[in-house]
């Protein structure tokens, strides 16, 4: 028998009623929404564009259903939230192209756009954030975090859905990358794996200020490097070396690495 205290504990909380959807249905929602916009990934195609439209309506549908059962916690009706949602889609589409474009460029195994659409990591964890942001500027809330947690589950690469990350963006390998939530990343970046943009130790008051790095337009950051602080910024067309920790700002046109000391052994 277990005690009585634990499953009184349980059993309060099982009898609160859920004002937030259930994550499995955020996850085949949102899946379905990116097989619409990338039929790469799947062996469902729409034939024309009146069946895209319905696709994109039923899809649609499907979100107002889903805000719906949240919508104590929306600013505004669940129909018009998800209305708005939708009719961002041909610009989030268009950016997530200028990063399939900068993994095509950036990666020299890359054969295609298709391969990087159908199996790189870093794409589908970029994906995911995209749609997610679009959400966490709407204001809605849980959503957008079950999005990116559900891609870090998928690929290794935690990205907060609160960074501001601009286009052609380009993560490679990814496995341990770690993107805070006031994280700022300009045009043309590149981060490879196990790299940190994160927040030195801040007390729970600091939350709203900016806690995480800026990364300027054309910088390189190479794996395991950790830039932490919301004062540190990194400018344009920098380079910064695997392994290297860095709590401070380094001007544009910056090359920074961490040098092994070598100790021969006699």
């Amino acid at each position: 028998m277990l005690p009585n205290e634990f499953l009184e504990i349980l059993c309060q909380k099982h009898s609160k009623p859920n004002t937030f959807p259930a994550s499995s249905s955020v996850k085949i929602l949102f899946t379905d929404i990116m097989l619409t916009l990338f039929p790469e990934q799947t062996q469902r195609h729409f034939g024309c564009v009146d069946e895209l439209q319905e696709a994109f309506d039923q899809l649609q549908l499907r979100l107002t259903r889903l805000l719906r059962s949240m919508q104590q916690h929306l600013k505004d009706d669940a129909r018009a939230v998800a209305s708005d949602f939708i009719q961002q889609l041909p610009e989030i589409y268009r950016v997530l192209l200028t990063d399939i474009q900068a993994i095509v460029t950036g990666d020299p195994a890359a054969q295609s756009e298709y391969e990087v659409i159908r199996s790189y990591p870093g794409f589908y964890a970029i994906a995911f954030y995209r749609l997610a942001h679009a959400l966490y500027l709407m204001e809605i809330p849980m959503i957008p975090r079950i999005l990116t947690e559900y891609a870090h589950s998928k690929t290794g690469i935690d990205i907060h859905p609160g960074a501001d990350i601009d286009e052609y963006f380009m993560i490679d390998h990814g496995t341990g990358v770690v993107v805070g939530e006031t994280t700022t990343i300009g045009k043309h970046v590149k981060i490879y794996q196990g790299v940190t943009l994160g927040a030195l130790s801040v007390s729970k008051e600091m939350a709203s200020l900016k806690r995480h790095p800026t990364i300027e337009d054309h910088v390189v950051i190479y794996s395991g490097a950790t830039i932490l602080g919301g004062e540190t910024f990194v400018g344009h067309h920098s380079i910064i070396g695997g392994n290297v920790w860095l709590t401070r700002s380094v001007p544009a046109n910056t090359k920074i690495y961490h040098q092994e000391q070598v100790k021969i052994l006699q």
